[in-house]
């Protein structure tokens, strides 16, 4: 595990950064971390983040990234619910989490480095390591470069988004030799995992899949370019000058590389590129074919949730045959399509998708065993995500159950239509969502975001839509947002833009 990473421009090489996980790892013991603890970790997108990655998992503890966007009752709940030993926390989110830490655990404190006080524009923030409070970077360089002996592999403990309520932590059992040989081997399927990798990580580590990413590349000595945020036009120019060639994006980061102007999306070399991995949200077809028309054939979709580990992959000649698809599944996976009482659904028809990967281990939900209990049929397990399969067994994706809306009897997949405005000029951003009506039980409302200087009104979206969708499928209210509340990993906080409509109604249809 000796990558090569890079970050704002100054580059560790492997060496260096082998004795900076292995001064963590020894630090980490020092403080009591033993296999099967938790270490929490509240950071941006840095070094550190991944450092601490390693030295966990050497140690064989759980390590549990925490959104940084959290405020103090969020991270209580999943510092108490973690069981967490100790925290390691970035200095300027400290002010927003006074009363926040549970007595027991320890805080580690590590100021942001500059290229991350630029990025997130934090010059005006406190970034210093507060007095009485530990400085991480001191303690680790205070260890020894020898840890204690490597322990079974740990693993993340992750959270689930908590968009429609308290997130759940997931407790996965120890793999065995078997199961990590093949999530390994559905890894690089899925991820493009391979020797030589020149790697671009900018979607948020605290989330599930960039953390697997970022760590895969880690344990294959990959050469790792780090960012702090997504920024378009900065991706382009990296892949350029540092010669990128495997890249995590989700199909938000998509249409912000397709928004930028032709001059700037020309000025750039990307012939480096090799495969782009997206596993966040299903990729609208009409963006996916853009960004192969532009990239190339290296654009790549999987299917996959933190409970369910990877479930299918496409490529980019399989995507443009069949749009909208999410893959067959992958070696060693159970698919199927089921109605709501278990039974299997045939070809073509939508149902819940149900998984089960040799892969993964089982786990729990802590402390809430029977919502784990609820996701299971006939050793299957479903998060709510509505699908079919083609006659060859290939998935696609048409929405969450929880955000199908059903309209006089009709099931509505707003992902369809957001699929479809994301690909109307001037719109930068699109929520589709259900709202209570007298006649009809809910009717679709539309909540959009406009590119900078975009003139568009609610008559000029619905003559849009209507040659491309049947006419109950046209949002009968469209309302224009400043910006959409979506998460970094681009999933959009739709809760939070339905709640209003639906506030003192005793049913939610």
């Amino acid at each position: 595990m000796r990558p090569t990473v890079q970050f704002g421009g100054a580059v560790e090489s492997g060496p260096t950064f082998f004795t900076r996980w292995q001064r963590s790892a020894s630090a980490l013991a020092g403080c009591g971390v033993q296999a099967g603890d938790v270490v929490a970790l509240m950071l941006r997108n840095e070094p550190v983040m991944l450092e601490l990655m390693l030295a966990t998992r050497w140690l064989g503890g759980r390590w549990c990234p925490v959104n940084w966007h959290f405020k103090a009752a969020e991270l209580r709940h999943i510092l108490a619910d973690s069981g967490a030993k100790l925290l390691v926390i970035h200095a300027d989110l400290l002010a927003q989490l006074e009363g926040a830490i549970p007595p027991g655990v320890r805080v580690f404190v590590v100021a942001p480095q500059a290229h991350t006080r630029q990025a997130c524009r934090l010059v005006d923030a406190d970034c210093s390591v507060p007095a009485g409070l530990p400085n991480w970077d001191s303690v680790r360089d205070a260890a020894s470069t020898t840890p204690p002996p490597q322990q079974a592999p740990g693993s993340a403990m992750v959270y689930t988004s908590g968009t429609t309520g308290l997130p759940k932590g997931i407790r996965r059992e120890v793999a065995t030799p078997a199961q990590l040989q093949a999530l390994s081997e559905a890894t690089a399927i899925v991820l493009g995992m391979q020797a030589g990798m020149r790697v671009l990580i900018s979607a948020p580590i605290y989330h599930s899949a960039p953390s697997t990413y970022v760590l895969q590349s880690a344990l294959r000595d990959a050469h790792i370019v780090i960012e702090p945020r997504f920024d378009a036009a900065r991706t382009l120019a990296l892949i350029e000058s540092e010669r990128i060639s495997h890249l995590y994006l989700v199909p938000t980061m998509y249409v912000r590389l397709l928004g930028l102007d032709e001059a700037t999306r020309r000025r750039h070399d990307l012939s480096s590129v090799r495969f782009v991995a997206s596993t966040g949200s299903p990729c609208p077809p009409e963006i996916k074919r853009r960004m192969i028309d532009w990239w190339g054939p290296v654009i790549h979709e999987g299917y996959a949730a933190s409970e369910l580990g990877w479930v299918t992959h496409i490529d980019s000649a399989q995507a443009l045959r069949k749009p909208g698809a999410a893959g067959r599944a992958l070696p060693g996976v159970r698919l199927a399509v089921l109605a709501e009482g278990g039974r299997p659904l045939p070809a073509g028809e939508v149902g819940l998708v149900h998984a089960r990967s040799d892969a993964m281990a089982d786990f729990s939900y802590i402390h809430n065993d029977a919502a784990r209990q609820r996701l299971e049929t006939d050793g299957l397990w479903t998060l709510g995500d509505l699908g079919f399969l083609d006659d060859d067994g290939c998935l696609t994706l048409v929405d969450r159950q929880s955000d199908m809306v059903i309209s006089g009897g009709v099931n509505i997949y707003p992902a369809e239509i957001e699929a479809q405005l994301l690909t109307m000029p001037g719109v930068a951003d699109a929520a589709v969502f259900g709202i209570p009506d007298d006649e009809y039980g809910e009717t679709l409302a539309a909540a959009l975001q406009l590119q900078a200087g975009a003139v568009i009104d609610a008559d000029a979206v619905r003559d849009f839509l209507r040659p491309r969708l049947a006419g109950y499928k046209l949002p009968r209210r469209i309302d224009f947002h400043a910006a959409l509340p979506r998460e970094d990993s681009g999933k959009i906080f739709k809760r939070r833009l339905r709640e209003p409509f639906w506030a003192g109604r005793a049913r939610r249809v």
